[in-house]
């Protein structure tokens, strides 16, 4: 027996492993996205609502479309229904499930998934859908997949699925534990998910704090003048860019360097580095030139925050412009400067563009900036403490990230022991 199938010898002997063909009706949609005038009009359920729900509800927002009466009664959903991917562009995202708890007359299954409608007398949605939920079951859809860059699963094995059938009675127990088990372990996961959110906020409420008003909360504030930096410590001065940075336009003779993209800078790419750097370039020769601490800024993304101090010697696109530091500024403090959002929306603010997604940030917008300028102690002050406390944080964010994968493996065991009968769910309730 093959490995993926090895579970079938563990089942117990008051059940049996029986093909989905002979337990559920079965078909694969073909209702596509365009509406036709002379058509009803759907509401269609879609790839993204399998896989990003478990149950499929009329609380979700649906894609209004038109399908013929034919494709209405035949993909028109039901409670109890179970709807899987068909299609992917990865293997192991084909066989995702949900399960129709809410349903109308005018939701229809879309492309790209197949309706599975169990047998009621045998199986139950519900049970069916913890069985496509556990790895080791929907493993055979996974390997039944074919293709290179997307993959298909052919109808016939999705009849050809095996599954534990266990009494109907049976399997209504097991899908009320595992309802009950779930729902404990998402309210969990749930809570560690807004942990890493208030993670989040806290690190960017301590840079913006430490950088904008320094590390001493009693020192006394004065007015900046200037709107997007507020108030700031009685001895800060402002000034513009103009007089703190100087415009390093060096070119490349041989390409040969590192070459560094908005992730070296901010640790993550708002898009892909094609549409970050906006086109694709044989050769890297004639790039510009950055030297560690220099600031480099992607004009047509800064607007994003895609911008900081270089950590290394490298080369830059031309859709970037570097900038030296002079001897008032310490880059690693420049560096978190550009991470708080305020200051994004001032360089904005300097950018020239129609539209906010052709926004361009040139050197004599970003000259016009003003920044706080305070004593390079200071500076160096403010980086050691947030790098003190980042790494706090940093700390908790990885065993609370690691509490959560715990608790979907635990999840994910919970299901495929309970599917195949290797918990008696009525002692372990």
């Amino acid at each position: 027996m093959t490995s993926h199938l090895e579970w079938t010898q563990h089942v117990p002997l008051s059940w049996s492993v029986r093909p989905l063909r002979a337990i559920s009706d079965y078909v694969v949609s073909n209702v596509d996205k365009i509406p036709v005038d002379s058509e009803p009009a759907v509401r269609l359920c879609n790839y993204s609502d399998v896989y990003n729900n478990e149950f499929i509800t009329l609380r979700l927002d649906f894609m209004p479309c038109t399908a013929t009466e034919d494709e209405i009664r035949k993909f028109g959903l039901s409670v109890d229904d179970v709807i899987i991917t068909k299609d992917s562009e990865s293997w192991n995202d084909i066989g995702v499930p949900a399960l129709v708890v809410e349903t109308a007359d005018d939701l229809v299954c879309g492309y790209h998934l197949a309706l599975l409608r169990p047998h009621e007398a045998t199986l139950s949605g519900r049970f069916l859908l913890r069985c496509l939920q556990a790895k080791v079951l929907r493993l055979q859809l996974e390997l039944a997949a074919n293709g290179v860059t997307r993959f298909g699963l052919p109808k016939s094995d999705i009849g050809a699925m095996r599954l534990p059938v266990p009494p109907v009675e049976s399997q209504l127990a097991i899908a009320d534990f595992l309802d009950r088990e779930a729902a404990r372990l998402d309210a969990l996961v749930a809570a560690k998910q807004r942990l890493l959110e208030l993670l989040v906020e806290k690190r960017k409420a301590i840079i913006a704090t430490a950088v904008t008003r320094g590390l001493d909360p009693k020192v006394k504030l004065r007015d900046s003048g200037v709107p997007w930096l507020g108030e700031i410590p009685g001895h800060w001065e402002v000034e513009r860019a103009r007089w703190l940075f100087r415009e390093r336009d060096v070119r490349s003779e041989t390409g040969g360097e590192e070459l560094l993209t908005v992730s070296h800078l901010t640790g993550v790419t708002p898009r892909s580095e094609k549409d970050v750097n906006m086109f694709e370039a044989e050769t890297n020769e004639g790039y510009k030139v950055c030297e560690p601490g220099d600031l480099v800024i992607n004009t047509l993304w800064a607007w994003m925050g895609a911008m900081g101090a270089t950590p290394v010697k490298g080369i830059v696109s031309p859709a970037y412009n570097v900038y030296e530091m002079g001897s008032r500024l310490v880059p690693a403090y420049v560096d978190l400067l550009a991470r708080v959002p305020v200051f994004a929306q001032e360089v904005k603010r300097y950018s020239k563009g129609v539209w906010s997604s052709r926004l361009r940030l040139y050197p004599e917008g970003f000259f016009e900036v003003y920044l706080p300028l305070l004593p390079i102690e200071e500076q160096l002050a403010i980086v050691d403490h947030i790098a003190r406390e980042t790494a706090k944080l940093d700390a908790v964010r990885a065993a609370t990230e690691r509490t959560i994968a715990l608790l979907k493996e635990r999840r994910a065991a919970l299901i495929a022991a309970a599917v195949t009968g290797q918990i008696d769910v009525e002692t372990a309730a």
